[in-house]
Protein backbone atom coordinates (compact mmCIF):
# COMPACT_ATOMS: atom_id res chain seq x y z
CA UNK A 1 0.00 0.00 0.00
CA UNK A 2 2.87 2.39 0.74
CA UNK A 3 4.19 1.90 -2.82
CA UNK A 4 0.92 3.18 -4.23
CA UNK A 5 0.97 6.20 -1.92
CA UNK A 6 4.56 6.95 -2.90
CA UNK A 7 3.64 6.88 -6.59
CA UNK A 8 0.69 9.19 -6.04
CA UNK A 9 2.94 11.58 -4.13
CA UNK A 10 5.50 11.59 -6.97
CA UNK A 11 2.82 12.18 -9.59
CA UNK A 12 1.30 15.03 -7.57
CA UNK A 13 4.75 16.58 -7.18
CA UNK A 14 5.40 16.31 -10.93
CA UNK A 15 2.05 17.89 -11.72
CA UNK A 16 2.64 20.73 -9.29
CA UNK A 17 6.28 21.42 -10.14
CA UNK A 18 6.19 20.64 -13.84
CA UNK A 19 2.76 21.64 -15.04
CA UNK A 20 1.15 24.14 -12.72
CA UNK A 21 4.24 26.28 -12.19
CA UNK A 22 4.65 26.68 -15.97
CA UNK A 23 0.95 27.12 -16.66
CA UNK A 24 0.89 30.38 -14.70
CA UNK A 25 3.49 31.88 -17.04
CA UNK A 26 1.74 30.56 -20.14
CA UNK A 27 -1.56 32.17 -19.12
CA UNK A 28 0.22 35.40 -18.19
CA UNK A 29 1.93 35.41 -21.60
CA UNK A 30 -1.40 34.86 -23.30
CA UNK A 31 -3.00 37.74 -21.43
CA UNK A 32 -0.11 40.16 -21.99
CA UNK A 33 0.76 39.10 -25.54
CA UNK A 34 -2.77 38.74 -26.85
CA UNK A 35 -2.67 42.02 -28.74
CA UNK A 36 0.88 41.81 -30.08
CA UNK A 37 1.28 41.92 -33.85
CA UNK A 38 2.69 38.57 -35.04
CA UNK A 39 4.64 40.23 -37.85
CA UNK A 40 6.44 42.64 -35.52
CA UNK A 41 10.22 42.79 -35.58
CA UNK A 42 10.38 41.66 -31.95
CA UNK A 43 8.42 38.45 -32.53
CA UNK A 44 10.43 37.69 -35.67
CA UNK A 45 13.55 38.00 -33.51
CA UNK A 46 12.04 35.78 -30.79
CA UNK A 47 11.23 33.07 -33.35
CA UNK A 48 14.77 33.28 -34.74
CA UNK A 49 16.28 32.94 -31.26
CA UNK A 50 14.03 29.96 -30.49
CA UNK A 51 15.06 28.26 -33.73
CA UNK A 52 18.74 28.93 -32.99
CA UNK A 53 18.42 27.42 -29.51
CA UNK A 54 16.72 24.34 -30.94
CA UNK A 55 19.46 24.01 -33.58
CA UNK A 56 22.13 24.31 -30.86
CA UNK A 57 20.52 21.61 -28.74
CA UNK A 58 20.24 19.29 -31.75
CA UNK A 59 23.90 19.89 -32.66
CA UNK A 60 25.01 19.18 -29.10
CA UNK A 61 22.98 15.96 -28.99
CA UNK A 62 24.48 14.84 -32.32
CA UNK A 63 28.09 15.56 -31.39
CA UNK A 64 28.09 14.33 -27.79
CA UNK A 65 24.87 12.46 -27.02
CA UNK A 66 23.93 12.22 -23.34
CA UNK A 67 22.99 9.08 -21.43
CA UNK A 68 21.14 6.34 -23.27
CA UNK A 69 21.24 8.29 -26.52
CA UNK A 70 24.97 7.53 -26.68
CA UNK A 71 24.04 3.90 -27.42
CA UNK A 72 22.13 4.92 -30.55
CA UNK A 73 24.37 4.53 -33.63
CA UNK A 74 25.60 7.72 -35.28
CA UNK A 75 23.92 6.86 -38.57
CA UNK A 76 20.53 6.70 -36.83
CA UNK A 77 21.03 10.06 -35.10
CA UNK A 78 22.16 11.79 -38.29
CA UNK A 79 19.39 10.10 -40.27
CA UNK A 80 16.86 11.38 -37.74
CA UNK A 81 18.08 14.92 -38.37
CA UNK A 82 17.74 14.49 -42.13
CA UNK A 83 14.20 13.10 -41.75
CA UNK A 84 13.30 15.81 -39.25
CA UNK A 85 14.45 18.59 -41.58
CA UNK A 86 12.62 17.00 -44.53
CA UNK A 87 9.38 16.74 -42.53
CA UNK A 88 9.88 20.31 -41.26
CA UNK A 89 10.09 21.59 -44.83
CA UNK A 90 7.28 19.34 -46.10
CA UNK A 91 4.85 20.50 -43.40
CA UNK A 92 5.22 24.21 -44.11
CA UNK A 93 7.94 24.67 -41.48
CA UNK A 94 6.24 22.95 -38.55
CA UNK A 95 8.92 22.57 -35.86
CA UNK A 96 6.66 20.21 -33.92
CA UNK A 97 6.25 17.84 -36.88
CA UNK A 98 9.99 17.87 -37.61
CA UNK A 99 10.95 17.12 -34.01
CA UNK A 100 8.36 14.34 -33.69
CA UNK A 101 9.52 12.76 -36.96
CA UNK A 102 13.13 12.84 -35.79
CA UNK A 103 12.21 11.25 -32.48
CA UNK A 104 10.31 8.49 -34.25
CA UNK A 105 13.35 7.74 -36.42
CA UNK A 106 15.64 7.58 -33.36
CA UNK A 107 13.27 5.26 -31.50
CA UNK A 108 12.68 3.03 -34.54
CA UNK A 109 16.40 2.93 -35.37
CA UNK A 110 17.36 2.01 -31.81
CA UNK A 111 14.69 -0.69 -31.69
CA UNK A 112 15.60 -2.08 -35.10
CA UNK A 113 19.41 -1.92 -34.83
CA UNK A 114 19.45 -2.76 -31.15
Amino acid sequence: MSGLLGDAHAIALLLFAGFLSNEVWRVLGLVIGGGVDESSEFLIWVRAVAAAILAGVIAQILISPPGALATVPDVVRYGAVVVGVAVFLATRKSVFAGVVAGEIVVLAGKWWLG
